[in-house]
């Protein structure tokens, strides 16, 4: 049976402590009043969550746009939560950690997560750095993105179980992952999707999804999600895939990212994977204009400039080999900390 909204799973703990829904009422504003500022952001979710309106406002990321403010069902967060739990194997008193911003979708459904399945949620200061603020104790279940599991490799054994969102897990730092004892997934999702809608271990090609999903192409070979329980419309997504059945595919990559160069179409992230383990500096593969090719590969570095061994690009086919090296001090953000790549080409002036 689902549970309704309203509800608070009698087993749920936030740092130790049970809540029932007027202990939350006085949690979030404590936490408004006196809190850091992540705990405010916790503090301004629980009163949305609280309140007597059935819908909750979310903001998008912004990764290949404007950000933009949508409205979801509370019970579709509800529903996705309870597809995760099922998926995942979670059960009631599993220990749990929040070290996402409770701002965003991702951290935003980690406490419902905990309110609905009952589990003990432990919050820490987001952070790069797991190691620098984690408790040492075990955990069953965590929500991490690729630049946390980078950064905390040495730290990761401490959860049973792990998933990593919110950008695509890179080959270098999955053969890095495939160390660690604990079960890691990575999960594919958007803020439109109430989070991951889909998962696969580390090191499998193949994502599976979640039991309230079906999935098909567009006529671009894009991924359309049809959610019932979590959206009332399908969700047309910019994401090439590789359908291989109605329960799994594999991520090609973005349709807006694809580069026609010479009549040959190129798919950016498919060539970042082969660059991941030989640039040190965070970098992005893009295009522009070229009067021959129509569009030339780019690659783009983040930091000072330097010489760039281009013995690199051997592993590259002849049409993926970048004709042009570009540098920037810094690369322009998302709030989710995602690489916004038009806008670094535009703070670099050639586009």
């Amino acid at each position: 049976m689902i549970p309704n909204y309203k509800s608070i799973h009698n087993r749920f703990k936030i740092n130790d402590f049970h809540f029932d829904k007027e202990a939350l009422f006085q949690l979030a504003y404590s936490l408004i009043k006196e809190g850091k500022e992540h705990e405010i952001d916790l503090g301004v979710f629980l009163l949305d969550w609280l309140d007597d309106k059935e819908t909750i406002e979310l903001t998008t990321s912004g990764t290949t746009g404007v950000p933009k403010v949508i409205t979801i069902k509370k019970q579709s967060m509800v529903h996705s939560a309870i597809a995760t739990g099922n998926f995942f194997n979670l059960h009631p008193q599993d220990k749990a950690l929040l070290c996402l911003p409770a701002r965003y979708i991702a951290g935003k459904m980690m406490i419902v997560r905990a309110m609905m399945l009952g589990l003990e949620l432990d919050i820490m200061v987001p952070s790069s750095h797991l190691d620098d603020l984690l408790p040492h104790k075990a955990y069953d279940f965590v929500a991490i993105v690729p630049l946390q599991a980078e950064n905390s490799l040495d730290k990761l054994h401490q959860f049973k179980k792990i998933i990593i969102g919110g950008a695509k897990v890179s080959d270098d730092l999955a053969s890095k992952l495939k160390n660690i004892k604990s079960d890691i997934y990575e999960t594919y999702g958007m803020t439109e999707t109430i989070t991951h809608i889909a998962a696969k271990k580390i090191g499998e090609a193949y994502f599976n999804v979640l039991e309230h999903v079906s999935i098909s192409n567009d006529e671009r070979n894009c991924l359309v999600i049809d959610a019932q329980s979590v959206s009332d419309e399908k969700v047309i997504t910019n994401d090439i895939v590789e359908i291989l059945n109605e329960k799994q595919f594999k991520w090609i990559g973005r349709y807006d990212n694809v580069i026609n160069s010479g009549g040959i179409k190129l798919f950016p992230e498919q060539i970042e994977a082969k660059l991941a383990s030989k640039i040190d500096n965070r970098f992005f593969i893009t295009s522009l204009p070229d009067d021959i090719l129509g569009s030339k590969v780019v690659l783009v570095v983040e930091g000072s400039e330097q010489v760039i061994d281009t013995t690199i690009f051997n592993s590259l086919d002849k049409f993926e080999k970048p004709k042009e090296i570009l540098f920037v001090s810094e690369f322009v953000e998302t709030e989710t900390k995602k690489i916004n790549r038009i806008r670094t080409l535009k703070k670099i002036k050639v586009v």
